[in-house]
Order: C-alpha cells, then structure tokens, then sequence
C-alpha cells in the first residue's frame, strides 16, 4: 500500500535524473531535514514506475513518529522489514513496530520478528526484547529456529536469565516445532558454556515434559552436562536411550560417543569406553582426536602401558595424536612404569608431525631420567632431545642446570646457564637458586653475591631457597655480619624462613659459640609452629652442651623421646658426653634406654 505522508510546502526542489535512481529503491538525502529509505519490489506498479522519472527528494518531518500516518494508511510488515535493513534507520524499527501493534489489523509475520529481534540484540535492548517476547505469547508467532536459538543463546550469553526462560516458555507450547527444540539446545549449550550444568538438567527436564522431543544435538549437551557432574550411570543410560531412538547416524554422533567414552574412562571404566569406541568405528563413524586423547589418558591413568601405545600408533597413522595434554599423559606413563625410552619415541612422533614439543615433556622426560636412571642419564638424554631439534624452555634449563649442579659440572652449568638467560630466561628463581648453592658448595661466594645482584637487578625476587643457600654459604665461613644482614633483608621482604634457614642460622652461631642467639632463634622456630628433626636436634645437642644448658638439653632429649626423632651416631656420642661431663649418671642411664641408636641412611 502506498504511504501518503502529510507533506509541507517546500521550494522547488532539485530534480534527479532517472540514472540517479535505483529501479527497486527510492533514496532520500539527509540533510537538515530526516529522510526514510523505501524497499520495492522489482516489479513495481505503472504508477510508480511513471512517477519515478520526475522524482523530488520528499522531506519528511524531522521526527517522523510525532506526525501519525493519514487516514487509511498502515504501517505493513513489508515497512517494518526495510527500516529493520536500512543501518542509518534500523534504531526505530522498533517504535515503528510498537506504532504498528496499534493498529487492528496487524499481525507480525516471522521474518519481521527476525529481523527485529536482530536489530534488538545487536543493540543490546533487553527491555525491548522482553516487551517482543510478550508480543510472540500474544501473537502465536515465533521466528524462525535459528534466530530462536541465536536469541537464547544471546541472553544467557548477556545472563538474562528471567529472559531466557520466558522465552523458553513461550517455545515450550509449540510441540513439534523446529524452533522449540533448536532453542532447547542453544539454551542448554549456553548453560554448558557457563559451567550452569544443574540449568542444563533443568532445561532438558522441562523440554521432555513439555513432550518435545529431543534432537542429536540435546543429547550431545545433557550427555556433557551429566558428564561434568560425574554421573556417568545416567550419561550411559541417556546413551542408551538415543541410540534406541536414532536409527541414522548424525553429525553429532562422534561428538556424543566422543562424550561417552571419556565419561566412562574418568569413573575408571576404560575398557568399557573401549568396547563403546569399537562399536562406533563399525557403525562406519570415524573417530576424532579427543576420542583418542580421552582414552589414552584414561589407560594411562591405570597403567596400561601396552594398550595405550597400541591406541597411539593406531592414533599416529590416522593423524590424530595432536593433542597436546594427552601426550603430555602418556610421556608421563611411561616414566612411571619406567619405560623412559618409549618417551623419547614419543617426542620423535611429535617432531615428526612437525607438532611442538612443549617445557613440559621436556623437562618431564629430563627429571624422569634423574629420578630412574640417574642424573648421567639424564645429561645423555638432554643430548638427545636437542639433537631432536627441541627447543628447551626455562623450566627444562632449570631442571638440567640443577642436574649439572649435583654431578659437580660447573662449566656446563655456567654455560647452560648463560644461554638460558640469552634467550630470556632471566628470572628463573630456580635456575639462580641452583648456581648459588653450586658457587657455595665450591667456595666461590664472590660469584654466589654477584649472582645474587644479578638477579636482583633483573627484577627477579629471591625466594627462601636462595636465601637458604647464602645463609649456608656465609654461616660455613663464620661470616655472622653477612649472615644478620641477609637475616634482616628476608625480614624486610616479608620472606618467611623455613626450616633449613633456621637451622642455618643457628648452625652459624653456634660454631661461633654464639649460645643465646642459638637458643632465642631456636625457641623461635618451635613458636612458629617448627617441628624438631634429626639436623635441628643434632645442632642443638651441641649448643646445649658447649653452654652447659643440663635442663634445656635434658628437654630436648625428652621432646625428641616423644616425637620419635632418631639420632645418628655422632650426635647419640655427644648428648651422652655432655651428660658425662655435667655428672649426670642417672640421665645418661634413662638416655641410654631410651634412645635408639638410628643409622643416616641420607649419608
């Protein structure tokens, strides 16, 4: 129907010429006044097509809603639609709609839903959303299922939640209807989306109920929802259930058994999940990588090392063995059965699918070798990852700088060292910790404080273990003015010294026969809570007895009595000597019985 807006009376106006003009589209210029674009048809009336070869631009009010239309003029959905599509209008689209509802004889049709319900989620109008979503209850109409499922996924996405289920509401009553369920799904993927599993339940119960009944695609999210909660009886009975009903199999059926079998293999039911893979792969279903990753890692989780390296070569030939974390999974595997060398075949495979071999299994497959075959082991197998082409990350430089540190290879160390900070690595508290105890252990504190500035001066913070090296470091060297300054600094950096600290401190004054700073700095580590071990008590045996402190040494004894703490043969030697000395007969006869002599099985 054509419009017949009021028009004011206007100085001649510019004329254009027909090549001006759109056959399908009437544009009108803005300027200080509001012009409105019009959609056509192609096949437009004679009357339009005469009245198009001398067309003037038609102001319209600057506000077009304040003037009504003139008497017998409607506002269609054909209008609507061309301002929804028009960017420099679509803003009232929405005015224009709720002007249109107005009228008696207007009915939305789902295409002008669609487009304004794109218009109102692209601008983020919830309120008018909402009013929309009255007007579909109202009207018996609803949009398309993919603007309905893109419009619960919206306002989940935005947590309009009230919003969401008020729409769902409205679906719920169209039983049969694609768009229901193509919501349904949007809705419970969202919930899945924000970790809102027990929503997902909800919105699936609610679905069922209302007699709707569920696609592919539901079951792939109530599945992966009753999956995160750890139900894996109710994922296995739904399982049933689809497969029951479907008798073709779907786009998402890899992803649903994909579910399925990594549901099963966290409960510890990995040859159940097997025997579900092995089923799929005859229906002609090709599996995907997170199948293969999600059984590799729940074999690998009960140590079944050989049907796992037989899923990985089955995995390598399809080219699926991608995944990062299932790797990761099985390298550690195989270090603990102890098959250090399948490892190395692992990184091969990975280099070989040109895939990165990450700091990870690097340095796991390194300490693996420290821990099982020794650290020579572990130098060697270093030699042959970079051989590999890997590229070690700071933690792998950590682990082998600290490997070289224990075998007494300075120069390698140093060498490694450098490199590492060459590439970056320059704040690895790690790697500065190990070449300070290394520089102590050596005698050379001059490069262990070089280091230790050095570190500072790259904004790297020391941590206690560094502080513990240089408290060792200093205390060996009798150098107490070091040891109270680098005491004072661990204060001031709030740095809470541990065991290993206060025994070296406390061993520092000791060998200076420094007895009150001993006992103060003892009696504070047991008023934070520090528990006596065999290092700590031997110590303070020796304190107690060069101050002849007969009761202090006597507690100890008994507190070591009642704790347990073994001690060696030097420090059982000199708490009966102190006791000798002191003439203390009865206590060394209760000592004696007492205390059993324990080997260091740690020397």
């Amino acid at each position: 129907m054509v419009l017949q807006w009021p028009l004011a009376p206007i100085p001649p106006p510019k004329s254009f010429s027909p090549a001006q003009l759109c056959s399908s589209t009437f544009f009108f210029r803005f300027r200080k006044q509001r012009f409105v674009v019009f959609n056509f048809s192609k096949s437009s009336p004679p009357l339009l097509d005469d009245a198009s070869r001398d067309l003037h631009a038609i102001p319209l009010p600057s506000d077009p809603l304040q003037a009504s239309p003139a008497v017998g003029t409607e506002i269609t959905n054909q209008f609507i639609q061309g301002v929804c599509r028009n960017l420099q209008t679509e803003a009232v689209a929405f005015e224009y709609y709720q002007k249109a509802k107005e009228l008696p004889v207007f009915r939305p049709d789902r295409r002008t839903l669609k487009l304004l319900t794109r218009s109102l989620v692209k601008s983020k109008q919830w309120s008018s959303i909402s009013a929309l979503v009255d007007d579909l209850r109202f009207f018996g109409v609803v949009p398309d299922r993919c603007t309905c499922a893109r419009l619960i996924g919206s306002c989940i996405r935005a947590r309009k939640f009230k919003l969401a289920e008020a729409l769902l509401g409205v679906l719920e009553s169209k039983k049969g209807s694609a768009a229901a369920i193509s919501a349904f799904s949007a809705a419970m993927c969202g919930y899945n989306q924000l970790h809102m599993y027990n929503c997902t339940v909800s919105a699936y119960e609610r679905m069922t109920a209302a007699g709707l009944s569920p696609n592919a695609s539901c079951c792939r999210w109530i599945l992966e929802a009753y999956r995160e909660m750890g139900e894996t009886e109710k994922v296995v009975a739904l399982f049933l259930e689809y497969e029951s009903k479907e008798s073709k199999a779907s786009s998402e059926s890899v992803e649903i058994y994909s579910i399925l079998c990594d549901s099963l293999g966290r409960s510890g039911r990995a040859f159940e999940a097997l025997r579900y893979f092995r089923e799929m792969e005859a229906q002609g279903l090709s599996p995907n990588t997170a199948i293969y990753a999600s059984l590799m890692s729940s074999f690998a989780g009960i140590r079944e090392a050989e049907i796992v390296e037989d899923l990985f070569q089955e995995a390598l030939a399809k080219g699926m063995a991608r995944d990062n974390a299932m790797l990761m999974k099985l390298v550690l595997m195989f270090v603990d059965v102890g098959q250090l060398e399948k490892t190395l075949a692992v990184v091969q495979a990975m280099r070989k699918m040109e895939i990165r071999v990450s700091d990870c299994i690097l340095c796991t497959i390194i300490n693996g070798f420290a821990r099982k075959r020794g650290l020579r082991s572990a130098v060697a197998a270093y030699g042959q990852l970079l051989s590999e082409g890997c590229e070690p990350g700071q933690v792998t430089y950590a682990s082998i700088i600290n490997v070289y540190c224990r075998l007494g290879l300075p120069r390698m160390a140093e060498s490694t060292f450098a490199e590492m900070v060459d590439k970056g690595f320059d704040k690895c508290v790690v790697a500065y910790s190990n070449m300070i105890s290394m520089y102590g252990k050596m005698g050379k504190v001059k490069d262990a404080m070089r280091l230790l500035a050095k570190m500072k001066e790259k904004g790297c913070k020391p941590n206690v273990w560094v502080y513990n090296s240089l408290l060792d470091i200093h205390g060996r060297l009798m150098n107490l003015r070091q040891v109270e300054k680098l005491w004072q600094e661990m204060e001031r950096r709030q740095i809470a010294p541990d065991k290993v600290s206060y025994t070296s401190i406390i061993s520092a004054y000791s060998k200076a026969r420094r007895i009150d700073e001993c006992i103060n700095f003892f009696e504070e580590f047991k008023e934070n809570g520090g528990k006596v071990d065999r290092a700590m008590a031997g110590i303070m045996v020796g304190v107690f007895s060069k101050g002849s402190r007969l009761d202090e040494l006597i507690k100890l004894l008994q507190d070591i009595e009642f704790e347990g703490t073994g001690l060696d043969a030097r420090l059982h030697e000199s708490a009966l000597n102190a006791l000798r000395d002191a003439g203390l007969q009865v206590h060394m006869n209760r000592f004696q019985k007492s205390f059993v002599l324990k080997e260091d099985k740690t020397l």
